[in-house]
């Protein structure tokens, strides 16, 4: 793995608190082949293409999506425009939606509200150029479908470095840590997401690229942290279960900042990545909290004693 060939490119949006080292695309030059994971949305095409000229790329072979929401993948179909030899890798179920993205529109505003406006309308892509492949010629890329934070999230290994997504959910750096917390908007499901983990561990990588944020050089332990945090928030859904709803999402908040360490972090982030970081916090507790509301009695039981269904 040539980590020379590799550079990320920050999609950074000013206009939105704390929205900085936050969204990223990946470019790798290879021995003849390029590759770029998730160019991002719409909104920030015009910068990604200014970096790609910048760098002298001149042609891209395939366009790699970890997953197609709004903010990884929704410009994809604009910068097809600018790249006609390039395809699109994507987890099979996820085709339709960018073939036909009205749909995937609509849901990204009635989640996201003018948040979705700020990154961007979904362009189509083209049928013909857009595919679902296990490995990837020339570039040896294997695709593996991790569902989890997504139905249809994807992580590709190119050598011995994982492109992530949001497998292992958010992590920011703080002085002398980590702060990482899952992601895990509804439909989540606790057995299908440790799946996706476990077959990542299995990988033994070299190196990860979180979407959200950065490379790491100890991914087995993100990937551990990142499966320990799944099992302990649910846990703390199905303990603090019997909270009124207006005070239920506070209570659990209350219950992570005693428990979890990395989620604790949250205090040393910067104040507009604090901000940030509230803000997505919502969508992953009301994915956790579906799930949990879901269970049996007995199974949320099994759940506050530590174990999965």
């Amino acid at each position: 793995m040539d980590l020379a060939a590799l550079t990320c490119i920050n999609l950074d949006l000013p206009s939105l608190e704390g929205f900085r080292k936050f969204i990223s695309s990946w470019l790798y030059r290879g021995d003849g082949f390029t590759l770029l994971v998730d160019p991002g949305p719409l909104s920030t095409i015009p910068h990604l293409r200014g970096e790609l000229q910048r760098l002298g790329v001149e042609r891209i072979d395939h366009i790699l999506l970890t997953h197609i929401h709004i903010d990884h993948a929704g410009g994809t179909g604009a910068l097809l425009r600018e790249f006609p030899g390039a395809s699109v890798i994507c987890h099979p179920e996820g085709i339709r939606h960018l073939v036909a993205p009205a749909k995937l529109w609509e849901g990204s505003r009635k989640v996201l509200g003018t948040l979705a406006d700020a990154y961007g309308e979904i362009v189509p892509v083209l049928a013909e150029r857009i595919r679902f492949e296990e490995v990837i010629a020339p570039a040896g890329v294997r695709a593996f479908l991790t569902p989890g934070h997504a139905q249809h999230h994807c992580c590709y290994l190119l050598d011995d470095l994982l492109f992530g997504g949001e497998v292992a959910g958010v992590r920011c750096d703080v002085p002398g840590g980590i702060f990482m917390r899952p992601a895990t908007p509804p439909r989540f499901v606790l057995e299908v997401a440790l799946d996706s983990l476990d077959r990542m561990i299995a990988l033994a990588p070299r190196r990860m690229v979180f979407a959200h944020y950065g490379m790491v050089d100890t991914p087995l332990d993100h990937l551990q942290i990142a499966r320990d945090q799944l099992l302990l928030w649910v846990k703390g859904v199905a303990e603090t279960a019997a909270v009124e709803s207006p005070r239920r999402e506070e209570a659990l908040i209350a219950w992570l900042l005693e428990r979890d360490e990395r989620y604790r972090n949250l205090s040393r982030l910067p104040h507009d990545i604090q901000a940030r970081e509230r803000y997505f916090l919502g969508n992953t507790l009301r994915g956790m909290m579906e799930y949990v509301d879901s269970l049996s009695d007995e199974e949320q039981v099994a759940l506050m004693k530590g174990g999965a269904r």
